[in-house]
């Protein structure tokens, strides 16, 4: 069965972005430019001048405002996010199932997930938006841009909390793949239980001492020379989970450019993917009672 495709209002969703927004206080300001511009000291005078008049700034009524429209307090704005010369990435998702409620899809290595810093179009999400022509679609998890495999997204906003709950519960089976180096000193299956944390770099997170807040389960399932293949179960959701568990039992996932070392921004290698992969995932679905399993098609390199 066909995805049914729902067109919703453009002012706020345009090219698969929804638009942020902000409401006006009390203040002294003439125009709503000079109000944007005193709020968000990061964006030029000049950027909000070109997305005015580029139709991109709106009130609540879906009525474009211009760089002479006078401020009022308590209005909604809405803006649109744009980045310049956004790098396209050339590798593309596969939507594996659907229904009324949820979609699955295959995610491919470098894509993020959502809207973020200089990824704006070349998302998951901007890209099954414009593809679906759905405004409502929402990430109910993310993996990191790094990793492939599977992501869910709600389709209905009725029904989201629903599946977001799975999560936050513990009810859904995660299994993920990976290639790291083999040490056959560690007494596997190892279950990693440990507290993770802010790094000192933004980027990174570092397992510490204190209660364990993330669970791993792992173990080897395919061993060559000096590499092997990992199924990793996580039972938390830590930012970095996997990655952090991995390179602190001095086994980082190979082509890792955060653990342990960070690699310099910029210096992305397509031919050289962080071999991580959401492999499946299993729940039982919340509005149907029907017991759920899907597998990733894509796979990792081989030994």
């Amino acid at each position: 069965m066909p995805l049914q495709r729902h067109q919703h209002s453009a002012v706020y969703s345009r090219n698969g972005i929804s638009a942020s927004s902000v409401v006006t206080p009390e203040g002294s300001w003439t125009t709503v430019l000079e109000f944007l511009s005193q709020r968000f000291p990061f964006i030029s005078t000049v950027v909000w001048q070109k997305r005015m008049q580029a139709g991109e700034v709106l009130i609540d009524q879906g009525t474009a405002l211009t760089p002479d429209t006078p401020f009022a307090p308590h209005q909604r704005l809405y803006y649109f996010r744009s980045v310049d010369a956004e790098a396209v990435i050339p590798f593309y998702e596969n939507i594996l199932w659907h229904n009324d409620h949820l979609l699955v899809v295959d995610k491919p290595h470098f894509l993020p997930v959502i809207p973020s810093g200089k990824y704006v179009q070349q998302t998951l999400l901007t890209r099954l938006k414009n593809t679906l022509e759905m405004n409502d679609i929402s990430p109910i998890h993310r993996i990191d841009r790094d990793t492939a495999g599977l992501v869910l997204f709600s389709l209905q906003p009725g029904s989201r909390n629903s599946y977001q709950a799975l999560f936050r519960n513990r009810e859904v089976k995660k299994v993920y793949e990976c290639i790291a180096p083999w040490n056959p000193d560690v007494c596997w299956p190892e279950v990693r239980h440990t507290r993770i944390a802010p790094s000192n770099h933004f980027m990174q997170q570092t397992e510490v001492t204190g209660e364990p807040n993330a669970l791993t389960h792992i173990a080897p399932i395919e061993v060559k020379d000096n590499w092997a293949r990992y199924q990793l179960q996580p039972v938390t959701g830590q930012r970095h989970q996997l990655r952090v568990h991995m390179a602190a039992l001095g086994l980082p996932i190979l082509n890792d450019g955060i653990y342990p070392t960070l690699t310099p921004e910029g210096q992305v290698d397509y031919a050289q993917p962080l071999q991580l992969l959401a492999k499946s995932i299993a729940f039982t679905d919340p509005i149907t009672g029907q017991a759920l399993h899907f597998e990733s098609q894509l796979r990792l390199k081989n030994l």
